[in-house]
């Protein structure tokens, strides 16, 4: 309730919890994204977001999303982002409901500054994971009525010095996952792209590109991964983290890696065709 002299709540003054989101469930629950009660009926159809791909890579860890956003079985939007800097050393990923997605990531983000601002530090990694697990666990409600969140969180621990790969369900399990994981309707497809893509070692330039060609394998067999669009210009959202922090890859440097996946795609395609048209006694070109 709003001061009548204008002044801010008592709670606001009164040193607490470092935590924004158990501040914010003692002094106006309703404004949590869990906490919200939907209206009798059927759940409305509401856009999703697909597909999430992480990898690790020597002296870090990167994360790519795709842009397309669906409603049943239109396309609702060519150009959501879904992958954020949670922090200076952190990234998350959005998949399911885009909506109440996109409200989590900008609560966690929030949660992590307000942390930091009261602490005076930065929260482990462990500690973000487990943050993010807890407000997961809060939105059960929504996602017991179809409107679930499955995020994926990934970051560069200062501790170990190496990049870190956490999964979620829609309970709040928190799961660590070694090397690639990936989220979201297309994950089956650009899981098995990262199975034979990944290699230990790899350097941020090569790790970009396995997560880039993921992608493009999802979007060849799963209708709401979005591939990349060479004739509009959208590119996959991508991002590493490393010591140096938090990196969005810029649009330019994304064309060069989809150009080049295309290019050496289009000649494997024609070589195949080529030798195929020799043994059946044509040439197909």
């Amino acid at each position: 309730m709003a001061d009548p002299t204008g002044k801010f709540p008592r709670a606001f003054l009164t040193p607490g919890t470092a935590s924004f989101v158990d501040f914010l469930a003692a002094h106006d629950p309703s404004l949590l994204p869990g906490s919200r009660q939907l209206p009798a009926g059927t759940v409305p159809m509401t856009p999703h977001a697909t597909t999430i791909v992480a990898a690790t890579f020597d002296g870090g860890v990167v994360m790519a999303g795709d842009r397309r956003a669906t409603m049943g079985s239109m396309i609702a939007n060519r150009e959501i982002e879904k992958v954020f800097a949670a922090d200076d050393y952190s990234v998350v990923g959005i998949a399911g409901t885009a909506g109440l997605a996109i409200e989590l990531v900008r609560l966690f983000q929030l949660e992590l500054e307000h942390y930091e601002k009261i602490e005076g530090t930065l929260l482990s990694l462990d500690g973000k994971a487990n943050r993010l697990s807890t407000m997961i666990r809060g939105n059960l409600g929504l996602a017991m009525q179809g409107l679930a969140v499955i995020p994926l969180f990934a970051g560069y621990d200062l501790d170990d010095h190496a990049g870190r790969i956490f999964s979620y369900d829609v309970t709040g399990g928190r799961y660590e996952e070694y090397e690639h994981h990936s989220v979201g309707s297309g994950s089956v497809f650009a899981r098995g792209a990262l199975k034979k893509l990944w290699r230990a070692g790899m350097d941020a330039t090569s790790a970009i590109r396995v997560v880039v060609e993921s992608l493009v394998d999802a979007a060849d067999d799963d209708s709401a991964t979005g591939g990349p669009d060479s004739v509009r210009k959208i590119w996959p959202v991508v991002a590493t983290v490393t010591a140096d922090g938090f990196r969005r890859v810029p649009d330019d440097e994304l064309e060069d890696v989809v150009d080049m996946i295309a290019e050496e795609r289009t000649r494997a395609v024609r070589n195949a065709r080529a030798v195929h048209g020799k043994q059946h006694g044509g040439d197909l070109r």
